[in-house]
């Protein structure tokens, strides 16, 4: 299985099942434009851990663990088998709205799936 991270807001660089990994619709995005096969707010950090974060560099470390302990619950576990099963034997696109793509939830979740069994 191959997984692509990818910005909402550029242009598609890879082909797959284009998946939107936030809690909150992208600013400006119309359903449209995401060409969208899914919406997985459960795998999405909680907004308690996103606010906290704030996409603040130096909270990073930290940011990844709790992720990674909120990826561990059962809802979400169950959310990402979903996903994967959905995809098939397509790649994967998880698309979020974040600037930052060296700080972004998606590569702690790009992990995540890769290692679920």
């Amino acid at each position: 299985m191959t997984i692509y991270l990818e910005r909402i807001y550029n242009e598609p660089q890879h082909t797959g099942y284009r998946v939107l990994a936030d809690r909150i619709w992208p600013r400006g995005m119309t359903k449209e434009k995401a060409r969208l096969d899914d919406w997985c707010k459960d795998i999405a950090p909680s907004t308690d851990l996103r606010k906290w974060f704030g996409h603040d560099p130096e909270k990073w470390t930290d940011f990844k663990k709790r992720y990674q302990q909120e990826l561990k619950a059962p809802a979400a576990r169950d959310a990402a088998r979903d996903l994967l099963k959905k995809a098939g034997k397509k790649s994967i696109v998880l698309l979020s709205g974040t600037r930052d793509t060296d700080h972004v939830h998606t590569l702690v979740l790009k992990d995540y799936l890769e290692h679920l069994t």
